[in-house]
Parts: C-alpha cells; sequence; structure tokens
C-alpha cells in the first residue's frame, strides 16, 4: 500500500454480457468488498459497499445483482448472494481452500488444487465434479462468458503447458492442447467461445488457438525480458484484440488479424526487414524450427508504460464513451484508464486515474487526475448471519441453503436436501414455507409467475432460477 491507498486483496472486471463487455469492478479487500461501473472515463460510481470481513475472491455475474464472494476466515466456503436484496441466496463448503471461483449465464465452476466443481447456476446444484486433476495451487481455471459454447479450460499438467478443454454444458472433454513447454501462467478465452489465449511462466510468447481442434492461429512475442510473470491475458468483446499484462510497467496490445494476404509494398519502399522476412521464408528448410518462429512471431500494436511495476494487476479492453479504451487495474488501488488508438497504435495516452478507497479526488495517485464527484450509492451492509454447518469432506460440497437447512452430496453424486419445505430447493419445487427467512421470500417472489418481478434478459436483475 502507498500513500495512503487502498490495498486490493483480490480485484476481477464483470464478465461480458450478449452485446458488451460489462464495465463493472469487484475489489475485495481486509474489510470486505465494493462493486464499481465505469458509466465514463471521468465517473467511477461505487454501487455497493459490503464492510464484513476480510475478502479473498469476489466475483460478480455481469452487471447483474448476483455476486458470488470467499472470505479468508471461510476459505471453504462460497457464498453467493443478492447484494441488492441484502440476501445470502445459499452457500457452499467444500473439502479444500477455495483458490477461484467463474461464472456465466449458466453454469459456475469452483477451483480446488486437485479438483473442480461444476455447478447449475439456475439451482447451484452439482452437475459434475473433475477429480484428481494436476496440482493447481494458483487456481487458474477460466470459464467462457458465452454460455452457449460453455467451455471450461484448466492446466492439464503441473510441469509442461497442457491446456484441458472441457465442455461444461454436456459434461465432457472436449481436447487437450500443448500450448508450452513450460507451465501455464494465465489463460483466457475469447467472448465468442471459440478461442483460447494462453501464456507460460516463462512470459515471452503468447500464443491463441481455436478451441475446438487446438490448432495454434497466433503466435505473439511480448518481450525478450526472462522471468517476467504474467498477470492477465483478456480478448475484447469482438475478439480483435488481445492485451497482456505482468510484473513489470509494460501492458501489450496484440491484433488478431485474419487477413491471409499481406499486399506488397512497392520496391523502392521495401526495407531491408522486408528482405530479410523473404530471405527467412525461403530457407526456412534450411533454418532450425526455433529461428523461424522467432521471425514468425507477432508483435504488440501498441502498449502502454504503468507508473509502476512488481505490483499484481489486471487488464481488459471495453469500448467507454464509444471510444475504445484500455482498463488496469492494481493491487495497490488504482484503475487506469487509457486510450486506445489502434490506427496509429504504438503508447498508448493515460486518460484517467481513479483511486478504488471510496476517495473522490486522486491527488496522490501516480498520475493524479481530479475525477467528477462519484453517485455513491450505500447498499444494505448486513448479510444473514449463518451458523455452523456440517463439512463431507470426503463426498465432496455440504451447501447450506439457508440457516436450518442443509443439503450434502449423497454418495450417488446428487444433492439431498434434508428439509425441502421451506428451502432454496424448495421454492424451487414450490413447496410452502410457514417460517421462511429473507432468501426462501426473496425466492418465493422470483417463482412467482403472477407477478412479473424480474426481466430475464436485463442483466442488472438476473436471478438465480429456473
Amino acid at each position: 500500500m502507498s500513500n495512503g491507498a487502498l490495498e486490493l486483496k483480490y480485484f476481477s472486471f464483470g464478465t461480458a454480457g450478449k452485446k458488451v463487455l460489462s464495465k463493472s469492478l469487484a475489489v475485495g479487500t481486509k474489510t470486505g468488498y465494493r462493486l464499481y461501473s465505469l458509466s465514463s472515463v471521468d465517473n467511477l460510481d461505487q454501487i455497493y459497499e459490503n464492510e464484513s470481513e476480510d475478502i479473498c475472491i469476489v466475483e460478480r455475474l455481469f452487471s447483474s445483482s448476483l455476486v458470488a464472494v470467499v472470505s479468508l476466515s471461510s476459505p471453504r466456503k462460497l457464498r453467493v448472494c443478492h447484494f441488492k436484496k441484502g440476501n445470502e441466496i445459499c452457500n457452499y463448503s467444500y473439502s479444500n481452500t477455495i483458490l477461484g471461483v467463474k461464472l456465466n449465464r449458466a453454469r459456475l465452476v469452483v477451483c480446488l488444487e486437485e479438483s473442480l466443481y461444476i455447478h447449475n447456476i439456475h439451482d447451484m446444484k452439482v452437475l459434475h465434479t473433475i477429480r484428481d486433476t494436476p496440482p493447481n495451487p494458483a487456481g487458474l481455471c477460466c470459464l467462457s462468458t458465452n454460455s452457449d459454447m460453455c467451455y471450461l479450460a484448466y492446466p492439464g499438467s503441473s510441469t509442461t503447458g497442457e491446456v484441458q478443454i472441457f465442455d461444461a454444458i454436456n459434461l465432457q472433454s472436449v481436447s487437450m492442447i500443448s500450448a508450452h513447454e513450460s507451465p501455464l501462467a494465465a489463460m483466457a478465452i475469447s467472448h465468442q467461445g471459440n478461442r483460447i489465449a494462453t501464456a507460460s511462466e516463462r512470459g515471452t510468447v503468447i500464443r491463441v488457438f481455436t478451441i475446438a481442434d487446438g490448432s495454434k492461429l497466433y503466435e505473439f512475442r511480448r518481450g525478450v525480458k526472462r522471468c517476467v510473470s504474467i498477470c492477465s491475458l483478456a480478448f475484447s468483446i469482438d475478439g480483435l484484440y488481445l492485451c497482456s499484462s505482468s510484473n513489470t510497467e509494460t501492458v501489450h496490445v496484440f491484433k488478431l488479424d485474419d487477413t491471409k494476404e499481406i499486399p506488397q509494398m512497392p520496391e523502392e519502399q521495401q526495407s531491408w526487414m522486408s528482405f530479410l522476412s523473404k530471405a527467412v521464408t525461403a530457407s526456412a528448410n534450411y533454418l532450425p524450427t526455433q529461428v523461424t518462429d522467432v521471425f514468425n512471431q507477432g508483435r504488440a500494436v501498441a502498449s502502454i508504460h504503468l507508473p509502476f511495476q512488481g505490483l499484481k494487476n489486471i487488464c481488459t479492453i471495453v469500448m467507454v464513451d464509444k471510444v475504445l479504451r484500455l482498463l488496469v487495474a492494481s493491487s495497490h488501488g488504482y484503475l487506469y484508464v487509457y486510450n486506445l488508438d489502434m490506427e496509429e497504435g504504438g503508447e498508448c495516452t493515460l486518460w484517467r486515474t481513479h483511486r478504488l478507497d471510496g476517495q473522490v479526488d486522486v491527488v496522490d495517485s501516480p498520475k493524479p487526475v481530479k475525477s467528477k464527484e462519484l453517485n455513491t450509492t450505500k447498499m444494505d451492509k448486513n448479510i444473514k448471519a449463518e451458523s455452523p454447518i456440517n463439512k463431507n469432506l470426503d463426498n465432496g460440497p455440504a451447501v447450506m441453503l439457508d440457516t436450518n437447512h442443509i443439503a450434502e452430496e449423497c454418495l450417488d453424486g446428487t444433492l439431498s436436501v434434508t428439509n425441502p419445505v421451506g428451502s432454496y430447493a424448495g421454492a424451487l419445487k414450490g413447496h410452502p414455507s410457514l417460517n421462511q427467512s429473507d432468501a426462501d421470500n426473496h425466492i418465493d417472489s422470483l417463482t412467482d409467475i403472477s407477478v412479473d418481478r424480474f426481466k430475464l434478459n436485463d442483466d442488472s436483475e438476473f436471478p438465480p432460477v429456473i
């Protein structure tokens, strides 16, 4: 932490919706979590703040009110909340520490060190468990934001850069991609769900593959420095650009150009590089594969230089105010907004810096820019008290639907609810209850077809029910 800024334990950009990338940011801190919305480059609105406990994971579904939270005090427990209602919908407990959570409109995936649990997000039932995966202490995995092409990717080896692709809808393995020689460090699936970008622990080469057959489409050289740790990879919503951030001060933007034929320049305009490229192409059969691969690697078309290095950060590319922007959130509590000029390329311009500690002014940021007054909305900070639950450490996760009803995974892999009447599952099935909690009343309101309380196509009110 520096200059009085907030030290972030966890941060994630909102996942993509059907048409546009959600310009939202969720951050976890020592005292709770906050949700932000970037309505314009000048305004970062804090839409929710929860002050409860030390948060290590917080993931929001699109721009909806559904949020998944894991705290350091209960690292094996996942809580799924409707933050606008102030309700905890359900919570699950697992045999080991939760290292990652990913979600889209169809599935919620929980990543442990040696297993993955796939939930149906509509009723939170465990549909499938991938057990005995290679050790994955970083919790590295990614889930397609496109629920129609709902692919899950996770490391297939702890010693090499193998990527396992799993169909989270049909619950079957798709392919294995040998992406790198070194273990994986970062992955990202395009919003169309048809491509995956990977980077290894070496951090010098980024590759893009088709998910369907595992063929390599692009190979980009991020730099020549050794021991670079890639922090994040992210596709633009249209899939034309890919950004990459690391523990260095440079963020790279690559263009995924599908043009097969490159027009030839007049002979008098050809440089020595074009001559060298032709020479390499002509002698490809005589040079070592490593040499020709280096000449064939693409380079970044744009880049930015952050005012810091050595800090964890994440990046994404979105449209804000009808202009393509590159957003970078850092662990020392700042959000940087850069303009992307993809016609000119080159160095990008810092447009705005926002603090993530609730302060309006950013006078103590590395590049101070005064922002407009935030429209901060304080929501209900009270989360329903929890009672201890039984944990079955051998048979998978136990789920608490409210303080009185517990469901556990049975030996056959199904979920049994000890008392469906008045529970979350009971509400989904239409069972009445004489003594319902706030969460149960909320579920009843969602399942009451006589009153149209939610618009299923509205991201802001996407309910976790069928």
